[in-house]
């Protein structure tokens, strides 16, 4: 076989170790394997490195900021090649120290501590460290609340700064930051902002504390007067109630005796009605028994009863009487016997006669 038929099969050979391709890359690798040694005898760190919880790995690579972003734990890198930094985005506080400014009247105040709890979102990390860098937080948060403050300070007085719309600086520095990283630094959130009281000169602050004695005064004399009224407004109430009361008493006890009077004016009115039929009873009794008397007599008085009577009368009578008018005596008393029986009897006719005329 021809010997250059026989390097056509067998393809291209590798160049001899001397030619100038094999020796760079022979340099190249050894290089790194040097490098790779040296780093892990002299720091393992420089290769191995940890990513705390909270926070994610940002890598730089010849000061090129790398799309990769890592999560909490150990992760390997090129030592002395990428660079490496731990990026927080959990909630952090950031305090800003001693921020001087400006009232509308030209008095310098200070605010000696501003704190701003803020936290950057894990899907912005890359972009926001690509514009801003990793202290992203001076250009947002440290500069910035001076320049606020600053505008806050210059349009408005000593008097509303330091008390009238204090209550307001926070709500309103926290609305003046979120409003400018929605729209340059989404990523960044602001979650609160709290400010301290500031600082105001000493002449100043004296003259502040003798008008709040004053208007302490003034509330104390008010809330006085209004504890007075209210005093009183509650003993009229409470004299009110008592009197009130009272009527109710009165009303309840008037109520009671006039049921007691009417209940003893019915009781005397059954005791005057029973006594009534009472009284009416016997007399009706009385009447019934007079006239079944009369009745009973009228039957008994008839010629022989009375003759009887007579004869009675004078069979009782003890005495003795002498003379010519004994006999005639007697005779009359036979003479009006039998006077009564013809009456009775001229009566009976006559009643019998007009029966017979009525039928």
């Amino acid at each position: 076989m021809d010997p250059q038929q026989r390097r056509t099969e067998t393809g291209p050979r590798p160049p001899p170790v001397g030619q100038p391709g094999g020796d760079v890359t022979s340099i190249f690798v050894i290089f790194g394997l040097f490098i790779a040694i040296a780093a892990l005898v002299m720091s393992p760190s420089s290769l191995v490195h940890q990513v705390p919880e909270g926070h994610v790995g940002a890598y730089w690579r010849g000061g090129a900021l790398l799309n990769i972003i890592t999560e909490p734990g150990f992760h390997l890198k090129l030592p002395f090649i990428t660079n490496y930094e731990p990026v927080q985005v959990t909630l952090q506080t950031d305090q800003v120290k001693d921020i001087p400014c400006g009232t509308k009247g030209g008095v310098m105040i200070t605010f000696e501590k501003i704190e701003v709890v803020n936290r950057l979102r894990k899907d912005y990390v890359y972009d926001t460290l690509l514009n801003y860098g990793v202290n992203y937080d001076n250009t947002w948060i440290y500069d910035k609340i001076h320049h606020e403050i600053n505008q806050f300070c210059s349009s408005h007085s000593l008097q509303q700064v330091y008390i009238d719309i204090f209550d307001q600086i926070d709500e309103r520095m926290k609305d003046a930051l979120q409003a400018d990283c929605t729209r340059y630094a989404p990523g960044i959130e602001i979650i609160s902002v709290r400010v301290t009281k500031p600082k105001i000169p000493e002449s100043v602050r004296r003259n502040f504390e003798q008008m709040e004695e004053e208007r302490t005064k003034v509330l104390i004399a008010i809330e006085k007067q209004r504890v007075a009224e209210k005093e009183a407004e509650t003993k009229k109430i409470m004299a009110i109630s008592e009197a009130e009361k009272n009527a109710n008493v009165s009303k309840i006890l008037m109520e009671q005796k006039l049921t007691e009077k009417d209940s003893a004016r019915r009781e005397a009115d059954i005791e005057n009605q029973m006594y009534l039929d009472r009284q009416k009873s016997l007399a009706d009794a009385d009447y019934y028994r007079v006239l079944k008397e009369a009745e009973a007599n009228k039957l008994k008085l008839t010629p022989e009863f009375l003759e009887l009577k007579f004869i009675d009368a004078i069979a009782r009578n003890t005495k003795m009487f002498f003379g010519d008018k004994v006999p005639n005596m007697v005779l009359d008393q036979r003479l009006l016997g039998n006077f009564l029986n013809h009456s009775i009897k001229d009566k009976s006719d006559d009643r019998d006669l007009g029966l017979a005329t009525d039928s």
